[in-house]
């Protein structure tokens, strides 16, 4: 009950207090004597900015007036144009190196000449053909039996395979075989008609 008593005592003299100062002589006395604020000339910096919204230095949403910027602070393009202008240096495209078609691989094949009798039996001859080349050549038939068989032998030596004197002169003028003149004359028989259909 006394902290009441206090804050109620309390008040009123604060405000009797300021009755008495608002009243007296000497404050206002002192209040009219007290030099005019004159006004002073806004330097640019001071002007108050304008109070439309759609005016530069202002904020359009809400009036407030927008930072002023500096002659130093960069100046942003317009939106729809660019400033940087466009390359002139030329790229040049590097030469393509030369399209290199294969040549086409040579077919090999199997040539078989006719066959041609003698009076020691029955010879033909079949050549391998690469391009037009003849890299083989093989007696599919010779005279066999007897002294035959070693005759046939000398003729195979010399004419067949792939180092054979036929691969070396590459045509049917092979030297005869001695002992086996026959069976030579034969196998160049058939050499021929094998090289005449090859070429």
């Amino acid at each position: 009950m006394r902290r009441v008593f206090l804050a109620i005592t309390g008040l009123a003299a604060s405000t009797t207090a300021l009755v008495v100062f608002k009243g007296s002589p000497a404050a206002t006395q002192v209040a009219q004597n007290l030099p005019t604020a004159q006004p002073v000339n806004p330097t640019p910096q001071e002007v108050e900015p304008s109070a439309d919204p759609n005016a530069p230095g202002t904020d359009p949403a809400d009036g407030e007036p927008t930072p002023s910027k500096s002659a130093d602070s960069p100046v942003s393009p317009k939106p729809g144009k660019t400033t940087a202008r466009p390359s002139t240096t030329k790229t040049t495209k590097a030469p393509s190196a030369p399209r290199t078609t294969k040549a086409p691989q040579p077919t090999t094949r199997r040539v078989t000449g006719n066959g041609f009798d003698n009076e020691y039996g029955y010879v033909q001859v079949q050549i391998v053909v690469s391009g037009n080349r003849i890299v083989e050549a093989v007696a599919l038939s010779l005279p066999s039996g007897g002294e035959s068989d070693i005759h046939s032998g000398d003729v195979r030596d010399r004419y067949d395979g792939s180092g054979g004197e036929v691969v070396q002169k590459q045509n049917a003028n092979l030297n005869t075989v001695s002992g086996a003149t026959e069976t030579s004359n034969s196998y160049k028989q058939s050499l021929r008609s094998a090289i005449e259909q090859a070429f």
